[in-house]
């Protein structure tokens, strides 16, 4: 069996990863080493798997790296940063396999969605390509959600408006959301109770911790709880930024076989969600088709979207990050004609950033490799 070692499995993404993996018995396939970046020589974490390690290994010793045929990193840029290259270098000719965007623009990195790009995969795989990185999460979410259009080839153009959640920042910020809305509802929680008080005096008081030196902001720089932030990532100087950057050309990156490429461009901002991206696209079709068969392509797109009604009950219930947290579902609904243009079509969807916009790619890119390896 292949040699697999696992960094990062105890952060947010790695611990997704890991309860994915066990509860499809994934492990039974492998042969798992564990490594830490700050841990090393501790006890392996108490799972029912049958270990190759007795002890945590050290993440940034290559000699012990280079001993396994896949690395599995959900560490974060910086890791990969110092150590990818290093590993390489060294000789080493397996497979890593990357959570974070450092490698995913890179000529011989593969950007792994497989229910959209499997032929790239096979064919990157036969090439002797051994970098294969997650894509980004709303990216994902978005390719899955409108696989059915893209199949058809009826997408001109997508401008994609981002509802990014808390998590997507990492779990220091999901922390601090809360704190936030701890600290928000803390200052007013006496005003609350007297119902004759005027909601406006209330909202002031509120307002007023929120710009004051006193609010948890230490992640996040400003409040997120009883706000938003239009803007995510890196400044590009050019208006635009690196999320915003990332919907097109990691887009026609993962569309590279199979596909015919696609404009996206749109805005990302945070909001005070606790976990799961949600996305209003705008899309451009080809051809004016009726809405009908619209749904019904998008519905059958791939299993994991579930298509909601476009109406009240139906989108205010099943339609939110409440609904769809935890689950492998991609919610898809609000599919109505614009009036800007015939060929306009708006669309909602909502799914969890953490499953198929994070460790989902990578869980099943590692099956891949074991089966193709065997």
């Amino acid at each position: 069996m292949k040699k697999v070692g696992f960094i990062g499995w105890r952060g947010m993404v790695g611990s997704v990863l890991i309860k994915s993996m066990i509860d499809e018995s994934d492990f039974k396939n492998l042969e798992p080493y564990f490594f830490s970046t700050s841990q090393a020589g501790q006890k392996n974490p108490e799972w029912n798997i049958k270990y190759k390690n007795e002890l945590l290994i050290d993440a940034y010793n290559i000699e012990e790296l280079s001993k396994m045929d896949i690395v599995i990193t959900c560490q974060g840029g910086e890791y990969t940063d110092k150590v990818f290259s290093k590993l390489r270098k060294s000789g080493w000719n397996g497979h890593w396999v990357d959570a974070a965007s450092s490698l995913r623009m890179k000529k011989d990195s593969v950007i792994v969605l497989d229910p959209i790009n499997q032929l790239s995969i096979d064919e990157a795989y036969d090439k002797g390509i051994k970098n294969w990185v997650g894509g980004n999460c709303t990216v994902s979410l978005m390719l899955l959600a409108i696989h059915g259009l893209l199949k058809e080839d009826l997408v001109e153009w997508v401008s994609s408006m981002t509802y990014q959640a808390a998590s997507g920042a990492g779990a220091k910020n999901m922390r601090e959301l809360l704190l936030q809305m701890g600290q928000i509802y803390s200052s007013v929680s006496d005003d609350l109770i007297q119902k004759d008080l005027n909601i406006l005096d209330i909202d002031g008081k509120a307002m007023a911790l929120m710009n004051s030196g006193n609010f948890q902001k230490d992640n996040f720089k400003v409040p997120l709880a009883g706000n938003l932030i239009p803007w995510i990532d890196e400044d590009l100087n050019n208006g635009q930024s690196r999320e915003e950057w990332k919907g097109q050309s990691e887009t026609n990156k993962i569309l590279s076989s199979g596909f015919k490429s696609i404009k996206v461009d749109g805005l990302c901002v945070r909001i005070g969600t606790m976990r799961s991206h949600a996305q209003a696209l705008t899309i451009k079709l080809k051809k004016n088709i009726p809405i009908e068969t619209i749904n019904k392509i998008i519905s059958n797109g791939n299993q994991w979207v579930k298509l909601i009604q476009n109406d009240k009950k139906s989108s205010m219930n099943l339609l939110s990050p409440a609904a769809v947290s935890g689950k492998l579902d991609i919610a898809v609904g609000r599919i109505r004609k614009l009036d800007i243009e015939e060929n306009c079509i708006s669309v909602f969807t909502v799914g969890d950033q953490l499953l198929w916009g994070a460790a989902e790619p990578i869980r099943r890119m590692l099956k891949i490799l074991i089966k193709k390896g065997r």
